[in-house]
Parts: structure tokens; sequence; C-alpha cells
């Protein structure tokens, strides 16, 4: 997928687009106790991520697979 490249006309266009509009000032978050959990974990998505692809190169390079591991685990 190539990268967009913005004319300074559509930059301008949408600049003022965004101050008419003030899409930050209609902005809500959740109202409810449900919603305010489910949203406080957005951020822990992110944590696992480099250690989980650090464990899938490192088992690349010893040429076993996560089920491997899995059986000898569970043995």
């Amino acid at each position: 997928m190539t990268k967009r490249v913005w004319t300074d006309e559509q930059r301008d266009r949408l600049r003022e687009a965004i101050q008419y509009y003030k899409p930050w000032e209609k902005s809500t978050g959740p109202k409810s106790a449900e919603g305010k959990a489910a949203v406080s974990q957005n951020a822990d998505q992110g944590r696992l991520r480099p250690q989980l692809r650090a464990l899938s190169r490192t088992l690349r390079a010893s040429g076993l697979t996560l089920a491997d591991i899995t059986v000898k685990a569970a043995s």
C-alpha cells in the first residue's frame, strides 16, 4: 500500500474543515462503568506485542514451533 501524498490545497481544506467542525468538542468517552472498564484496557494491548515478537524470533531461530513447546510443557 502506498502512502498518500497530500497537496498543500488538500491540507488547507482539511485544516479548515477540522477547525470548523471542531470534533474534539463533540467527542465523549464512555459513560457507564462497564464502558470505562473496557476502554481502560485499550493501552494494555501493546505491552505484550514486543515480547511475543521476540519469542517468535527465538522460536524460529531454534527451529521449534509453539506446538512443540506446548506438548513439552504438558508432558
